[in-house]
């Protein structure tokens, strides 16, 4: 779930290699958390040859995981001890605070990484990593999430991509649909072409129980990125400018052209209610389909049905979510990821450990089993099981910047609070965008 973030203080830009304030922390000479200068001394004994990790992996991806790290154990003769925690949120906080982290934390969101590294709890990476060869070889941006005053604190060992649209290929072929459209604008033909022929063209679904809402903030989140490029996504989501900042309400009523135009979304918002989120996709399989476009992450295909899933390549298409006409000019890729913190700056073997998470040679164990994306432009793209997957991994490895879930860096209070059960109320159609951005701007707790 989200986590609170107090420290989001993001430098805006378009590219990292653009941009005097992202240049490598360590040439400027400043001082790592809590104004220390030396190592943090987390986590467990120095030179003992084990490393301690505690991430929110567990079942599957937990074997995966240390799957994945098991030539390096051999290799390097370090133990390497992950412990799962679903609730790592709190879990990460409450160890910290009692002196009792572990060497290494994996962040499935980057406030609680931010909110220790205000601390001094973690080591800025530029410390042990070779920050420029690191940076080079990521996605454009993605460091940017875990930045706090001008330095780095995680390192990014996984991504998520949600920029996708997603198509049953053989319908959408047949239907003669535009497969590359260049602009939102061009999405929006598509749509309409679809629903002249009788289907609905959106396949839109937001239940998630308690979490209901969480689907319609990246899409909010998405064309405010499109709108108005990543400076003032950036701002917003760091609340430099406020939530009802007249070009977020523009960017909520022009989402309003997919979801309060009649016919554009599988069984109207009533259904975009009460339909879990992971069955969106379920209709555009039938025979004929019943809508066509999903908008959705890359693990969206752990949802589709069985014989999809068995046959990718053949049953779905993809596309990125494409540039707004008249707004930022580059290519952006909304995501999120897991990153790597070091507690432990004084163990030699942990920052071993550290150095292996944040290259492009971990992961491909996983990659290869399938659920896994690698952060890094250089990661071998024959380790991914499909075609379906290496196009999701192009997307980002190709995109001009990287932004994470704007609502995981907004305070909890905002960002898996009033932004979710805002988004509720305008798909229901019970407040306007700007009654729904009035209401989220009057929640965000002052500090």
């Amino acid at each position: 779930m989200r986590t609170l973030s107090t420290a989001a203080l993001l430098c805006g830009v378009v590219a990292m290699s653009t941009s005097a304030c992202l240049q490598n922390p360590a040439s400027t000479g400043g001082d790592s958390a809590g104004g220390l200068n030396g190592a943090v001394k987390g986590g467990s004994a120095v030179g003992d040859k084990e490393v301690t990790i505690l991430g929110a992996f567990g079942g599957d991806e937990e074997k995966l995981f240390t799957e994945s790290l098991k030539k390096f154990q051999e290799r390097s003769g370090i133990t390497v001890k992950y412990v799962g925690d679903q609730d790592f949120a709190t879990t990460i906080k409450s160890k910290a605070s009692s002196g009792d982290s572990p060497d290494i934390g994996l962040f499935p969101q980057p406030g609680g990484l931010l909110e220790m590294a205000a601390q001094g709890k973690i080591q800025p990476i530029d410390s042990y990593l070779d920050y420029d060869k690191l940076n080079s070889s990521l996605v454009p941006g993605f460091m940017d999430a875990s930045r706090y005053k001008g330095r780095v604190y995680g390192a990014p060992m996984r991504m998520a991509v949600k920029s996708i649209i997603w198509y049953p290929k053989a319908a959408y072929t047949a239907g003669g649909y535009d497969k590359a459209p260049a602009t939102v604008q061009d999405v929006y033909t598509v749509a309409d072409q679809i629903k002249a022929k009788g289907i609905a063209p959106w396949c839109i679904a937001w239940n998630s129980d308690q979490a209901t809402g969480w689907v319609g903030t990246d899409w909010l989140e998405e064309y405010v990125l499109r709108m108005y490029g990543p400076e003032v996504y950036d701002r917003w989501t760091s609340h430099k400018i406020p939530f009802n900042d007249p070009r977020i309400v523009k960017a909520l009523d022009e989402l309003g052209k997919i979801y309060k135009a009649p016919g554009m979304v599988y069984g109207g918002n009533k259904a975009v209610l009460s339909t879990k989120f992971g069955l969106a996709m379920t209709p555009a399989f039938s025979n004929p389909p019943r809508c066509m476009l999903h908008r959705q992450g890359n693990f969206a295909t752990t949802f589709y049905p069985k014989n999809v899933q068995a046959d990718l390549d053949n049953q779905v298409g993809t596309y990125p979510f494409p540039a707004f006409a008249g707004g930022y000019k580059g290519k952006p890729i909304l995501g999120g990821g897991d990153l790597a913190a070091l507690f432990n700056g004084t163990d030699p073997d942990a920052k071993k450990v550290m150095e292996f998470l944040s290259s492009d040679a971990f992961g491909a164990e996983w990659a290869r089993a399938g659920g896994w994306l690698s952060p890094h432009k250089t990661f071998d793209m024959k380790n991914y099981p499909d075609e379906t997957t290496r196009n999701v991994a192009t997307m980002a490895t190709t995109a001009d910047v990287f932004r994470f879930d704007g609502s995981d860096l907004m305070p909890k209070e905002v960002g898996s609070g009033t932004f979710w059960t805002g988004m509720v109320d305008w798909v229901n159609g019970t407040k306007s965008s700007q009654q729904v951005a009035d209401a989220i701007e009057q929640s965000w707790p002052q500090r």
